[in-house]
């Protein structure tokens, strides 16, 4: 019978991998480094694969640490959660959040689920807003945390996740090949709209705006049905839809920054909100991308090395 993992090797291990050093990870765990490095060798013969190289003065995960890293967080995750579902002291109380819906149907459920079944007792609603009116909500304080499309006009926000920003047709008609390209955006002050427009004025491509909404799912509803072309991000993206590229005559569009906002309260965000952005962070890191039809086009180990969809994948499921 196979020996369990340590999870205190595996908090370690994590350590060193965001950290990218066994001294500060040693830090991060409350062990000297020495310590540290018994741990990381106990784990690497149990596992019986080298897991870290030097690289410079950092120490990078190998292939095998890459593989094991993902584990390794989902088994501390899972280990958090039961223990908060025993825990007779854990959080109770209300959140409210604040998302677009272009992020609520993709990071939503995913979010909540975790939160839920590590805080029971917390009762959360959800707003969904464009993240101009998201961030008017924060001041007043209406909610009490937000994830919004970061810009210099947020304020400050902690970024927890990059995208692609892409341009999207629908597989099933040639509306991107018309001569004066319709377009489904959101309103004026939208920063993706904005990238479009500025994209198709310095390429000289003639447009008009066909569809204007604050809502996804209208914007969406027009490129599937063949009668316009977008601007969305990765998650976004829906089975029966194209990406376009610079072979189609489309120019790259900037990648999109994903971020946390907390409310303003002069105490300072409340521990169900720390606990929550946690959360959001945590599982943003380890959503996985929507499927498209070459799937060796993405790189699914991190945002970091993530390659782009090339022009004229389709999305066939998630």
């Amino acid at each position: 019978m196979a020996i369990p993992l340590d999870l205190d090797q595996l908090q370690t291990f994590v350590a060193i991998a965001d950290t990218g050093s066994f001294t500060r990870a040693a830090n991060e765990v409350h062990r000297t480094q020495s310590a540290v490095s018994m741990q990381m060798r106990r784990l690497e013969e149990r596992i019986g694969k080298a897991l870290f190289e030097k690289d410079g003065r950092t120490n990078r995960l190998t292939e095998d640490g890459e593989k094991l890293l993902a584990y390794a967080r989902r088994m501390i995750r899972l280990n958090r959660e039961t223990m908060a579902a025993f825990d007779d002291t854990s959080l109770e109380g209300q959140i409210r959040i604040g998302t677009p819906d272009d992020y609520a149907d993709r990071f939503l459920p995913e979010i909540m689920a975790r939160f839920a079944r590590s805080n029971p007792r917390v009762e959360m609603s959800v707003v969904c807003e464009p993240t101009a009116n998201l961030v008017e909500l924060l001041k007043r304080g209406q909610i009490d945390i937000a994830l919004v499309t970061h810009s210099a006009g947020t304020g400050q926000s902690e970024i927890v996740r990059r995208e692609p920003l892409l341009w999207v047709s629908s597989a099933n008609h040639p509306i991107h090949e018309e001569t004066i390209l319709p377009l489904a955006v959101g309103r004026p002050t939208c920063m993706w709209r904005r990238a479009a427009c500025d994209a198709l004025d310095a390429s000289g491509r003639d447009y008009r705006i066909l569809f204007t909404s604050w809502s996804a799912t209208v914007v969406i509803a027009a490129v599937l049905s063949g009668l316009a072309v977008s601007v969305l991000p990765e998650c976004a993206l829906r089975p029966g839809m194209r990406v376009l590229g610079e072979a189609d005559g489309f120019a790259p569009l900037p990648d999109i920054r994903i971020g946390i906002m907390r409310g303003h309260t002069p105490a300072g965000p409340s521990v169900i909100v720390e606990a929550l952005a946690r959360h959001i962070s945590e599982s943003l890191d380890n959503i996985s991308l929507p499927m498209v039809e070459d799937a060796a086009s993405f790189d699914f180990t991190g945002l970091s090395k993530r390659t782009k969809p090339r022009s004229g994948h389709l999305v066939t499921n998630w």
